[in-house]
């Protein structure tokens, strides 16, 4: 099993849970994985998954050359590109790359496979990325799975929509990357309003290759031999954008880890001295500045978490987790509860948790927040992943109104401890979201509309045995359907099918 990111998201949490309930079905696993830093940091290969035995690809060098001025998907080990354009991170966007730098990369990973896992039954790679290309070169007779995690796709998607833009003013990316630089755009008169939108928000010359990933990517998925897919609408995205036979895609869900996310029964006390220490005693919020603590707060602020009344319990909180990624929509939940606010029947507080340092895509949450001038939001920065599950017994509520979310791992997190979600109809969580009927264990909105989650926001606060209902639904589907070891089962069966197909 192999991923070329260094622990951070999603995935990263994916490759380790399944990697031991693989092993716990007799199909160990020989992990290859990016890694960053030092033994014990939580971006460090072996250290996160907790295992020494991990093929680490340290990109410690690459990042001192980044610091020191020089491209470092350049160096000898390349830093991983991502999936996501953002600026000013040694980890730029696939189309910025050059192509030459791309098939740099494929050679460096081919090097770093080399030897590894020599007797494995099948090659299980985490999303599309140049490990394909190394893989079917160094094993072209082994089983390849490729494990599709929604960014890939999203990618590849607004490459062909920022395409369409182009062509229809009458130039390319390539052209329009360098018309960018020079100052000289096209005025974006005769596009429709979404198309404008995504002109405005691009930086074009950050999509210059665009065209090339594109096939670059499309031909790696021809070296797979099956692909898992993370909900339905990311198997019909596979088949839309890459091209692959709907027979060879297969719908896995994420897991959860029902023994480490469950319900925790804490007294008011408890849950104040928990919010104490991330807020107060232990601040990691950050502003423009990227520095963890530059937003905290004082005593006196942690009002909202308390009683508001002699004898009634405190309002319920409600919590965002994630990264601060254009598609989260994290300043649309924000304008959200400015709006619901005066609405609640108590101030319930919201609390931002997450934010990688430094990481955000258009508006920073913590500007809109002070500019909003609402009461009751608080950012508790990145926290690990230890963490969470002590958060979630802090919360009553996850708010998570993503546009597209790729899957929603921390929505599954969520409901397993018992909190019901307030989502969008779109991407992942409509698989396992309000899926059963006359048992709702949630909201769901229509994307983007600030009116509808504003609504949602109120009733969860506001009616109590709603919520409640809510919740005890999401505790039981959840931990009935989506806990790691019934899902193995899943994946053996498809890597027992791609050796037979192999084979014969």
């Amino acid at each position: 099993m192999g991923l070329m990111f260094y622990p951070r998201g999603g995935s990263a949490q994916v490759a380790r849970y399944l990697s031991r309930a693989l092993d716990a079905e007799g199909w160990p696993v020989s992990l290859l994985s990016g890694s960053l830093g030092a033994a014990g940091e939580r971006t460090h290969a072996a250290s996160f998954y907790d295992d020494p035995g991990v093929r680490a690809v340290d990109y410690s060098p690459a990042l001192l050359a980044y610091e020191q001025g020089r491209d470092p998907i350049a160096e000898p080990v390349p830093f991983h590109p991502s999936f996501e354009d953002q600026l000013g991170v040694p980890d730029r966007v696939f189309c910025a790359v050059e192509p030459r730098l791309g098939d740099h990369l494929a050679a460096a990973w081919e090097r770093a496979m080399s030897g590894w896992a020599e007797t494995a039954a099948v090659t299980h790679l985490h999303h599309l990325s140049p490990l394909q290309e190394a893989a079917r070169r160094l094993r072209p007779e082994r089983p390849l799975l490729t494990h599709l995690h929604g960014t890939e796709l999203k990618m590849i998607d607004r490459i062909g929509r920022l395409t369409e833009i182009a062509r229809l003013l009458g130039e390319d990316l390539e052209r329009m990357a360098r018309r960018a630089r020079e100052g000289a755009l096209p005025a974006p008169d005769h596009l429709d309003e979404s198309q404008r939108d995504l002109f405005e928000r691009t930086h074009w010359p950050s999509w210059r290759y665009g065209a090339h990933w594109a096939r670059r990517l499309r031909a790696g998925a021809a070296l797979s031999d099956g692909f898992v897919v993370i909900s339905p609408h990311d198997r019909d995205e596979a088949h839309r954008l890459l091209g692959v036979d709907e027979a060879d895609v297969e719908w896995i869900p994420n897991g959860v880890d029902v023994a480490r996310f469950d319900r925790r029964k804490l007294s008011a006390r408890e849950r104040l001295a928990r919010w104490r220490h991330w807020l107060v005693e232990e601040p990691r919020g950050w502003d423009r500045s990227g520095e963890p603590g530059s937003v905290r707060y004082r005593d006196e602020q942690l009002g909202p978490f308390g009683s508001s009344r002699d004898g009634e319990p405190p309002a319920p909180v409600l919590l965002y987790v994630g990264r601060f990624l254009g598609f989260k929509r994290v300043p649309l939940l924000l304008r959200a509860y400015a709006r619901a606010r005066p609405r609640l029947d108590r101030p319930a507080p919201l609390v931002v948790w997450g934010g990688f340092p430094g990481e955000w895509e258009g508006e920073h949450p913590v500007e809109v927040a002070r500019e909003l001038g609402v009461e009751g939001v608080f950012f508790t920065g990145w926290r690990g992943h230890d963490d969470l599950p002590e958060g979630l017994a802090c919360a009553d509520v996850l708010v998570a109104p993503s546009n597209n979310e790729p899957f929603g791992q921390v929505y599954l997190e969520a409901m397993a401890c018992g909190l019901p979600v307030i989502g969008t109809r779109s991407g992942g969580p409509t698989s396992f979201v309000n899926t059963t009927p006359q048992e709702p264990n949630g909201w769901l909105v229509e994307t983007d509309d600030l009116d509808a989650l504003t609504d949602a926001i109120v009733e969860a606060v506001n009616d109590g045995a709603a919520r409640r209902a809510r919740a005890a639904n999401a505790y039981r589907q959840i931990r009935r359907d989506y806990s790691w070891a019934r899902l193995a089962n899943r994946f053996v069966a498809a890597y027992e099918r791609l050796a037979s197909t192999r084979a014969s």
